[in-house]
């Protein structure tokens, strides 16, 4: 598999990550944990074929969750804020979300 395929895990699809596409051109994705933002600049433009202006990351540290007396912990996750060129727009399966 192509290691572009390996960065980028999956869309954020909330209410605020729409919101954010409409009104700033910026789509908001899972990546993997390791991948920094020249990594998923040229990972988007790749797969989706568009032009990249810029790349801002978050880090989500995983929650400890408890079922009775046992505790365990959620995965991390990191989001990307990949805000398109002006006069680009996202691919197609963020436009019927």
């Amino acid at each position: 598999m192509n290691k572009d395929y390996r960065i980028i895990r999956q869309p954020f699809i909330t209410e605020k990550a729409t919101l954010i596409k409409e009104t700033s051109n910026t789509i908001v994705l899972q990546v993997d944990v390791d991948a920094t933002k020249p990594e998923i600049k040229s990972a988007v433009e790749k797969v989706f074929g568009v032009k990249v202006e810029s790349v801002n990351v978050q880090r989500l540290k995983g929650k400890v969750k408890r079922r009775g007396r046992f505790s365990g912990r959620r995965a991390e996750r990191k989001k990307a804020y990949v805000k398109l060129v002006e006069g680009q727009s996202a691919p197609e399966f963020f436009e019927s979300t």
